[in-house]
């Protein structure tokens, strides 16, 4: 009933956020700046306009546009006189950004000759801290000024470690506790007679699969994404839109899960099963997601599907 009632909202919740998109105008009438606009946006997914937020303890911005440097300067990071090396940027006027600082991309520049990288990108923290610095290095410091973007930076950069803090600890609260006590409940082998938590153990592993193919296959639709994420699915590629929905699935058949396992367990039981189904689908996905990358993965998810549903047969039947 729960399960179904989150479904209806979902659907009427998606339906109602539903977008043709931005009408256009008329490419005949654009002048030849903003042509040269559209197709670094197509390229670089971002253009003039685009707000960023430094995720790097720091950023360094030359106050001097990129065209009037001299030319040592642009070409090299560093210059050496005599037996001393002095850095670029001591050369010139620079500013530096600290972490948090919200930015953004004033102006786009050209700069054929610098063998390091040609596009150089004008930032402004407000209105007197503006500067100059190529695209490689602003790119390496800065995330999306978006949450869904920052979400997605955080979690692919420290996901492997969490899971592995994750799992150790919750296995070391299942080795104690069957010492003391024997049968502990956990998905896949000692379960609940319910149906969500394997639901939701096949919903991650098959996003994480998912996830990974898109990657694999389609990578500048999801750096597409990366820059302008949506949570609406029917706004996305088929693909990103099938991944979208999938994530909220997860979120629906979490609550459910959570819901009906209070019912068939004591508090105590009930938050420690549902530490080691956490634990379940953090394993998941990263194992699916990496084993993808590496063509591993489907296989591996149709045996995963065959022994989850072969092991909830085996519990109805118990």
């Amino acid at each position: 009933m729960l399960l179904s009632l989150f479904t209806i909202h979902y659907s009427l919740f998606t339906i109602s956020c539903y977008n043709r998109g931005p009408i256009t105008p008329d490419a005949w009438n654009l002048t030849e700046r903003q042509l040269d606009s559209i197709s670094f946006y197509t390229t670089h997914h971002y253009t003039q306009g685009y707000n960023f937020v430094i995720t790097a303890d720091s950023l360094v911005i030359l106050e001097q546009q990129a065209e009037m440097m001299p030319v040592p300067d642009v070409l090299a990071s560093e210059i050496t006189v005599g037996d001393v090396t002095i850095p670029m940027l001591s050369m010139v006027d620079s500013l530096t950004l600290r972490r948090h600082n919200h930015l953004v991309v004033a102006d786009i520049r050209t700069v054929p000759t610098d063998s390091i990288d040609s596009v150089w990108v004008k930032v402004a923290r407000d209105q007197l801290t503006q500067g100059w610095v190529r695209e490689c290095t602003l790119l390496k410091a800065v995330s999306p000024d978006d949450p869904i973007s920052q979400f997605i930076d955080f979690f692919s950069n420290a996901h492997l470690l969490i899971t592995l803090a994750f799992s150790t600890l919750v296995g070391a609260a299942y080795g104690v506790r069957r010492l003391l006590r024997k049968g502990a409940k956990i998905v896949h082998f000692n379960d609940i007679p319910s149906f969500y938590p394997t639901l939701l153990c096949l919903l991650v592993a098959s996003s994480a699969v998912l996830y990974s193919s898109i990657q694999l296959f389609a990578p500048e639709m999801w750096r597409h994404f990366y820059y302008h994420p949506s949570l609406n699915p029917y706004a996305l590629p088929w693909h990103l839109g099938l991944f979208v929905t999938a994530v909220w699935a997860i979120l629906i058949v979490a609550i459910a899960t959570v819901d009906d396992v209070r019912c068939h367990l004591p508090l105590g039981e009930a938050i420690l099963y549902l530490a080691g189904l956490a634990a379940v689908c953090a394993f998941c996905y990263v194992v699916f997601s990496v084993a993808t990358l590496y063509y591993v993965g489907y296989p591996l998810l149709i045996a995963y599907f065959a022994f989850a549903l072969y092991r909830l047969s085996l519990q109805k039947s118990i």
